[in-house]
C-alpha cells in the first residue's frame, strides 16, 4: 500500500505539469487565433487597418491599441511575416486591410515537444486557418 501511494505521490505532479502545459498551449493558439478573427473584423467594419502584433522579445502579443496578452513561457513561438513588417526589436506585425486582404503570414506556436500549431494568414483574403505542424 505504501509503495502504491509512494508512487501516486511521484506521478501526480509530472502529470499535472503536462496536463497545466497542455491548457496554456491550448487557451494561447485559440486566444491568438480570436484575437486575429477579432482584429480582421474590425478592419472591415472600421475600414481602417489594424495590425496584430506579436513581440517576439518581449514574448506577448495583441491587437495594436489593446492591452498585449502574455505568451506562457513554456510555449515557442516564430512568426514568418512580410519583410516590412517585421521589426529589428523582435516585433511581428500582420496588417489586416479595410477591403478585406491582409499583409499575410504565419505565426507558429510550438510545445517543448515540437508539436504545435501554425496559424495562416493569406494576403489575398484575409482568411485566417490553423493547421498541425
Amino acid at each position: 500500500v505504501f509503495a502504491i501511494a509512494s508512487l501516486m505521490i511521484a506521478l501526480v505532479p509530472a502529470a499535472f505539469d503536462r496536463m497545466r502545459d497542455g491548457a496554456a498551449y491550448r487557451d494561447t493558439v485559440r486566444s491568438m487565433m480570436t484575437q486575429m478573427r477579432d482584429a480582421r473584423a474590425r478592419a472591415l467594419t472600421q475600414r481602417a487597418e489594424v495590425r496584430f502584433v506579436v513581440d517576439l522579445g518581449q514574448r506577448h502579443f495583441g491587437v495594436d491599441g489593446t492591452t498585449p496578452t502574455p505568451l506562457p513561457a513554456a510555449l515557442q513561438v516564430r512568426a514568418t511575416v512580410a519583410e516590412r513588417e517585421l521589426a529589428s526589436d523582435g516585433r511581428a506585425a500582420i496588417r489586416f486591410l479595410p477591403q478585406g486582404g491582409a499583409t499575410g503570414g504565419n505565426i507558429e506556436i510550438a510545445r517543448a515537444s515540437g508539436a504545435g500549431t501554425r496559424l495562416k494568414v493569406d494576403w489575398l483574403s484575409g482568411q485566417i486557418t490553423q493547421e498541425r505542424i
